[in-house]
């Protein structure tokens, strides 16, 4: 599955961060690799989040498959710029 990550410095030089695609994945970080570990926290925690509401609601097991992010560093300007990531 490939996320797209919408990051964003901040001005005490922290980057925030939000994935598109399951926009409650939301994040920070003191770098860029930082946020990309803890994005993938985020990621992970939201995907096992509505599974379990999946299985509550439909009373089914399901699985989860761990979580692998790559990215790529690219130069951050003051105005947000996207990611790929690649699970």
């Amino acid at each position: 599955m490939e996320y797209t990550i919408a990051i964003t410095p901040l001005d005490d030089g922290w980057f925030m961060g939000q994935c598109e695609q399951i926009p409650e994945a939301i994040t920070q970080g003191k770098g860029i690799d930082d946020l990309m570990f803890m994005m993938k926290d985020a990621i992970e925690l939201c995907l096992e989040y509505k599974r379990d509401e999946y299985r509550r609601l439909n009373n089914s097991h399901t699985t989860i498959m761990p979580l692998t992010l790559r990215h790529e560093k690219k130069c951050i300007t003051k105005t947000p710029q996207r990611k790929r990531v690649y699970a």
